[in-house]
């Protein structure tokens, strides 16, 4: 039996079984200039066997007539969407791009993610209270098994931060559990 330590509201994954070929970190961005996850967390997941993935997530396009600063109160990158580059950045193995806050709405990543097995995902990115909790969400729906590198995201306020961690952790973790970078590091190279 094999799972992060430290993880709150359970031990993660639920079922004790850290295969890291069923692994995939999951960085979210809401952003078009990418950064590598914080620490070493991509270069682990990688080197255990477990996929890096980079997402991708923007707004949705505001309404005929609306303007966007009247609906969202969060930066947005200069460059337009279809200005960014497709490739992956050297710290993930694929990029998926999406056209809302949920990485698995409009694109790829479900299929991705079945075909090749990755059913334990890993969490992280920016930010937390739209796009890494979106795609969590989505993701808890779809069957995954989920788990929000907390000290490996952003959050865009930090007034709302303490409530997007408990939302993932009520009823019992109904969204999935919570960890850190070192404790997943620590489970997946044997290492304390």
């Amino acid at each position: 039996m094999t799972c992060v330590p430290g993880t709150t509201p359970y031990p993660w994954p639920w079922h004790g079984e850290l295969d890291p070929e069923r692994l995939a970190l999951l960085l979210v961005s809401c952003y078009a200039d990418d950064r590598p996850p914080p620490g070493d967390l991509a270069a682990v997941v990688r080197a255990a066997g477990g996929l890096v993935a980079g997402v991708r997530v923007r707004a949705p396009r505001p309404a005929a007539g609306e303007s966007a600063a009247s609906w969202i109160d969060m930066p947005v990158s200069a460059p337009g969407w279809a200005d960014v580059p497709v490739s992956a950045p050297s710290w993930a193995d694929v990029l998926v791009s999406v056209p809302g806050w949920d990485g698995f709405y409009a694109g790829p990543l479900d299929a991705l993610l079945r075909r090749h097995g990755r059913d334990l995902l890993l969490l992280a990115g920016c930010c937390l209270e739209t796009g890494v909790h979106s795609t969590l969400r989505s993701a808890n729906d779809r069957g995954y098994e989920c788990l929000l590198v907390a000290d490996a995201t952003r959050a865009a306020r930090a007034d709302l931060r303490a409530g997007a961690v408990s939302t993932i952790e009520m009823s019992g973790g109904i969204f999935g559990a919570v960890g850190a970078s070192a404790a997943v590091a620590a489970a997946l190279t044997g290492k304390e």
